[in-house]
């Protein structure tokens, strides 16, 4: 006979797959198969040898799908999501899956977890499973209304920056989290130059600048102040209009986030390749307990502190511009990385690309959260019910049916009208002032882009994943949009930031001489 514990030492990695390859050892005894030679064959040739070094499970880890079919087009989303979960969740040290109703793929990778998705891992990191837009977040800003909204639309235009690249160095937005002494952690080291151009900076894709209003009932302050949120219950309640103007910023760690991921992923795939095989990229971990996931941890934290710093700048300027006070603010992560502790005092690592955290904190209060539809929808306010079923998460925002590309394409092939973009955004946020940073609309964060929220909303009631206290009714929404990009900007991933300084430097000489009718093609 054999026992687990024999199989531990045999070199079988503790954790959830023991425990499967251990209920596939019950199954072979209760089959006739006792002895410890053949049981151990068998093992070999199911799990392959016990030999210390990790190898994936062969069938995946079942996981929570808080997601239904609502169209042909979701149907086979679906399909897509479900294939890149099963393939993460063959990973030995994922213990358990789940995917909100927003979920999609972000990529067709092998094992790319999908957004909307979250995992949680004994005692590691996953660095593509919380992304390169490290600590991607929410935050919002109670004030009282200062002016109409089209001036604070353009105070806001004034306050914010979209678009590639940072922040030129004539026009930096200090903050102090840029000076913590934190840049002499091997993840961090060499980045406080992007820590600095993109303070007060969003940057593209589906981040936004949006202002909203909101009424709370006296039963809505109720329910705040039960759920333990009195400070806010009470400023909120202290107005004699009841009604707020809101602005709430949707963006992440920008350039800084992105490098720290690189760095981590790099090491992620040289600790994993010492200790497992047949591992994909996308799936690859830093031990928590090493040198590395020590430090990686701890840049992590920085990131979470830099990001929040970010979006303070941005309201900050904001309130300055209109001559306003905060009331309230809130916020929340949705693209990260959190430490929880299991049944039996084990660091459990909760990873979510694009969830919302749901789940009770150590006071045993809920969280308070912020979950965006689109630029045309409102954005609730939402209080988790720690739902287990689905990792204690709720959704990030409505999610897509169609990647960007395929809608693009379906959408002109069927609009013969060269127009026909901009009247099919304008009906879908008809009375909101809505605006493009970098001057060009961009149908793929439209609303005409994503689920219908509706669905969505009656998707978080239907699984259990929170509650939803209120709704920011939307006024007006900044994005990036889309523009002709400067090549120091397309390249500026492969240059250092000296580099992108001195090429955007050469780019307005340029523009400047020409201006002046002194361009000289050959002296560039």
């Amino acid at each position: 006979m054999i026992t687990k514990l024999e199989l531990i030492e045999l070199g079988y990695p503790e954790g959830a797959l023991i425990e499967e390859i251990w209920a596939r050892v019950l199954q072979h005894q209760q089959s006739g198969i006792t002895q410890r030679k053949y049981l151990l064959k068998l093992l070999r040739r199911e799990f392959g040898a016990p030999d210390g070094r990790m190898k994936m499970r062969k069938r995946p880890l079942p996981f929570g799908k808080a997601i239904k079919e609502t169209c042909e087009d979701g149907k086979k989303n679906i399909a897509a999501v479900t294939a890149k979960m099963n393939e993460l969740l063959c990973t030995p040290i994922i213990e358990a899956g789940a995917v909100m109703p927003d979920a999609c793929p972000a990529s067709m990778g092998e094992a790319v977890i999908p957004v909307g998705g979250a995992i949680a891992v004994n005692n590691a990191i996953i660095p593509s499973a919380h992304s390169a837009d490290i600590c991607c977040s929410m935050y919002a800003t109670f004030y009282e209304a200062r002016t109409s909204v089209t001036n604070e639309m353009n105070a806001l235009a004034t306050s914010t920056r979209f678009g590639p690249g940072g922040r030129h160095y004539d026009h930096l937005v200090h903050h102090p989290v840029v000076d913590e002494p934190v840049w002499d952690n091997k993840f961090l080291s060499g980045l406080q130059d992007y820590a600095k151009v993109h303070m007060a900076d969003q940057g593209d894709g589906n981040h936004f600048a949006y202002i909203g209003k909101v009424t709370f009932t006296v039963a809505q302050l109720t329910q705040l102040r039960e759920a333990g949120f009195h400070q806010i219950a009470e400023a909120l309640a202290e107005s004699p209009t009841k009604e707020y103007r809101v602005l709430v910023t949707h963006h992440g760690s920008r350039g800084l986030g992105s490098h720290l991921y690189k760095r981590g992923q790099k090491a992620a795939e040289k600790n994993t390749a010492k200790v497992a095989e047949g591992v994909p990229q996308a799936a690859a971990w830093i031990d928590f307990d090493s040198k590395e996931g020590k430090a990686y941890w701890e840049a992590l934290q920085y990131v979470s502190r830099w990001t929040q710093a970010n979006h303070q700048s941005i309201h900050q300027r904001f309130l300055d511009s209109i001559g306003a006070s905060e009331v309230a603010t809130m916020g929340n992560e949705h693209n990260f990385v959190w430490r929880r502790q299991g049944e039996n005092g084990e660091n459990i690592f909760l990873h979510g690309k694009g969830a919302t955290p749901a789940w009770m904190d150590e006071s045993g209060h809920p969280q308070l959260g912020l979950v965006p539809m689109n630029m045309g929808a409102p954005i609730l306010i939402i209080l988790g019910r720690d739902n287990q079923d689905y990792l204690g998460f709720a959704p990030h925002g409505a999610g897509r049916n169609l990647s960007r590309t395929a809608l693009k394409r379906r959408f002109y092939k069927s609009a013969s009208d060269p127009k026909a973009m901009q009247v099919a955004i304008d009906q879908a946020t008809q009375g909101l002032d809505i605006r493009w940073y970098c001057g060009k609309p961009d149908l793929s964060e439209s609303p005409i882009a994503y689920k219908n929220a509706d669905q969505v909303k009656a998707q978080i009631e239907e699984f259990g994943l929170a509650d939803i206290v209120a709704e920011i009714q939307p006024l007006g929404s900044i994005m990036a949009g889309q523009s002709a990009i400067p090549y120091w900007q397309q390249k500026e991933e492969q240059l250092t930031p000296k580099q992108r300084r001195q090429l955007q430097h050469r780019a307005e000489r340029r523009t400047f001489k020409q201006q002046l009718g002194q361009y000289d093609d050959e002296s560039f």
